[in-house]
């Protein structure tokens, strides 16, 4: 925070210190959900955009300026969800809708964070499969059976998985490689 706040004047991180300390305390917490101004005074602080805490005041200038302001805020507030609405429309029309049942068969993509370092290479596969799902997660993820080589979480978002089509239109069924090395032999 303070990186950002004295930016090409570093040594003068001391005289934004007090701002950085106030604008962590006035901002809410994650895990709480409540700034820790909050939790110490139980109420939030007074900040210079907060024009509802000034008394009513018999002075013009300063009445016009608090309506002027308020409705500043109100266009912010409105241009901003306007723009979500717009951000929103341009993500969900290159969204891909993805439901999975547990049995469908799918290609998962391995990404290069999966892999331990060095053990990545350029021209390995990208996709690999067809593997079955064996679990929901949830909407957004889904477990699958992978291959006793692969050393990675078999838990894959959606983004990186794929139905599997064949090219053939015979059905296609998994078996264990115990019983194709059995089967194998008889012949």
């Amino acid at each position: 925070m303070l990186r950002c706040l004295v930016q090409e004047h570093p040594k003068q991180w001391e005289d934004v210190l007090g701002k950085a300390e106030f604008a962590f305390n006035a901002m809410p917490n994650r895990s709480t959900g409540k700034a820790p101004f909050t939790v110490v005074y139980t109420k939030a602080p007074n900040l210079v955009v907060d024009v509802i805490v000034l008394p009513k005041c018999k002075s013009s200038s300063a009445t016009n300026f608090t309506e002027d302001y308020s409705k500043l805020l109100d266009d912010v507030r409105q241009q901003i969800i306007r723009s979500n609405q717009r951000y929103k429309a341009v993500v969900d029309a290159h969204r891909r809708p993805c439901n999975f049942q547990v049995g469908d068969l799918v290609m998962v993509r391995l990404r290069r964070e999966r892999f331990p370092p060095g053990a990545y290479s350029k021209l390995a596969k990208r996709k690999i499969g067809p593997v079955p799902i064996v679990a929901k997660i949830n909407d957004n993820a889904y477990r699958v059976e992978l291959p006793s080589g692969c050393n990675t979480s078999s838990t894959f978002n959606v983004t990186d998985i794929w139905p599997y089509h064949s090219t053939y239109e015979a059905p296609i069924t998994l078996s264990s490689s115990e019983s194709s090395s059995s089967e194998a032999g008889e012949d």
